[in-house]
């Protein structure tokens, strides 16, 4: 009985037609230096650190120039004053990342509109060995798209130009700087959908997206953007142009918020949601409680939807189909065996896209969420699903009750954001994190960026992940695609590496 009427409350609720994004890239401009050396066409911090650690940030390169008058005077002939900008106010935001924790000091932003402009300006800071630094929507969380000293920030934002939409054939093309939130309502007004769905869609931009491969919410169904781009960060090129491939919106979408009272639960629900949903699986989202927790604490208007009591886990599983009543019919099987199984606590289905859309804004505020906890040293990991939280319990073993560790992402890909949140940056606890998170990583053959890329804060730990035979090619590709290495340096590949390349010798033909 006990199963009939938990099974009657879970399926209580169905949706009807919930809206539905995502995106999917096919192929993209870039702008890179050629083999010449010239370029050619191809909010809420509650806390500041300047940097996170100084023995962590590289001297900065002698052999890059500093801004000078008749650089000034350069960059406002090709863009106008209205391109140029040296206001400190503004500057200041450019200069620091999103959770507040790295700041550069560049004195010069430019906005190009055009990709002529941005190879104009890559032509001439090439010649003049400027470092430059890509930024679009400045959402990153590893330090790649700010400044680390004084880089001359070209921010892509201006280019937000819809192209062209093939509605035969869904393909997209659009410029770098579109705002992933405003792709997704322009595809919803045409009938497509975008597979990428990300927390911070309202800010970032799609140049950035293809840059650092991002994953998101859907990589589930639609895989990752690595099928077509292994995401450069901007250390090889300046992307300016997407063409998007994007599938057509399906009018039968379903979003089920569960709980779980153990993470082996978790895990047995993701394998017979593949088996028993299959083709109509879109997205599989894990948090635990002190996600849940933070979540409601912070972000305003949010409801806990399984209000009779706390849960050790909670799981979001979304189906996209084609037909209403077969999609519906499979999940409320598959939960009715799940309830019956006892690897549900509770849970309930969402009945209107109000609903389906609160279910998601509790998954995508938990950054937002700990980012006005306090500060958060924060872990992007790929790991076998089964052994994701077993990290997550053996850091709140070395940390005690210092910090509090908060684990969510992406289940389904074994993506693991991990993340300590504590009063303020502290190096005594960051010495108990690294490198034990990256042994610990590495040990499972893992990948110590899942999506989040590399960046400033990951560049000297990447061996973790990579062989130093691999990382030695990479750094040939950069001397290759980039000779002076003025393309967002010190990021991504260790600077002793790099000058190992000699990278850091400019090009004087």
């Amino acid at each position: 009985m006990k199963y009939l009427t938990a099974a009657t409350r879970l399926l209580r609720h169905s949706s009807r037609n919930l809206f539905d994004r995502r995106f999917n890239l096919k192929a993209f401009g870039s702008i890179r230096p050629s083999s010449s050396g010239k370029f050619q066409n191809n909010g809420i911090g509650t806390h500041h650190r300047n940097l996170a650690s100084t023995a962590l940030i590289p001297e900065r390169n002698k052999s890059f120039a500093t801004i000078n008058s008749d650089d000034i005077s350069y960059f406002k002939k090709v863009l106008g004053g209205r391109g140029v900008v040296q206001d400190e106010e503004k500057l200041d935001d450019a200069n620091t990342d999103w959770m507040r924790k790295y700041k550069g000091s560049s004195k010069l932003m430019l906005q190009p509109r055009s990709t002529q402009e941005v190879s104009q300006i890559l032509d001439y800071c090439n010649s003049r060995c400027l470092a430059v630094v890509p930024q679009g929507g400045n959402t990153g969380l590893v330090g790649g798209s700010i400044p680390v000293h004084d880089e001359v920030i070209i921010n892509i934002g201006s280019m937000n130009n819809i192209l062209s939409f093939d509605k035969v054939s869904g393909i997209l093309v659009c410029e770098a700087g579109c705002i992933l939130e405003n792709l997704i309502s322009f595809l919803d007004n045409e009938g497509y959908i975008m597979p990428l769905d990300l927390g911070a869609k309202g800010s970032c931009q799609i140049g950035g997206n293809v840059s650092t491969n991002a994953g998101g919410l859907r990589l589930l169904r639609y895989g990752s953007l690595h099928g077509s781009v292994l995401g450069s960060e901007g250390s090889l090129g300046i992307v300016t142009k997407v063409s998007i491939l994007t599938p057509p919106k399906l009018s039968s979408v379903n979003l089920a918020f569960l709980a779980c009272e153990d993470y082996l639960s978790c895990q047995k629900i993701l394998l017979e949601a593949k088996r028993k949903l299959g083709e109509i699986l879109s997205a599989f989202e894990f948090l635990d409680i002190n996600a849940m927790d933070l979540v409601l604490k912070h972000i305003d208007g949010l409801r806990d939807p399984l209000p009779s009591s706390k849960h050790n886990f909670y799981v979001l599983i979304e189906t996209t189909g084609s037909m209403e009543s077969h999609d519906k019919e499979k999940l409320e099987a598959f939960l009715v065996q799940a309830i019956e199984s006892e690897l549900l606590t509770d849970g309930v289905v969402a009945q209107d896209i109000n609903q389906a859309s609160s279910f998601w804004r509790i998954r995508e505020g938990v950054p937002e969420a700990l980012l006005k906890e306090g500060a958060t040293y924060k872990y992007d990991l790929s790991l076998p699903p089964e052994k994701m939280y077993d990290l997550v319990e053996e850091m709140r073993g070395r940390l005690g009750t210092t910090s509090n560790v908060v684990a969510y992402g992406h289940l389904g890909d074994g993506n693991l954001h991990l993340n300590i949140s504590t009063q303020q940056y502290d190096d005594s606890i960051l010495a108990k994190i690294e490198p034990f998170v990256y042994e610990w990583t590495s040990k499972q053959r893992g990948s110590i960026s899942a999506e989040h890329g590399i960046g400033l804060m990951k560049a000297s730990k990447i061996h973790y992940s990579k062989s130093a035979e691999t990382v030695q090619v990479m750094a040939a590709i950069k001397k290759v695609l980039d000779p002076n290495g003025i393309l967002n340096p010190y990021k991504v590949l260790p600077t002793s590496v790099l000058s190992q390349s000699g990278r850091h010798q400019p090009n004087k033909d």
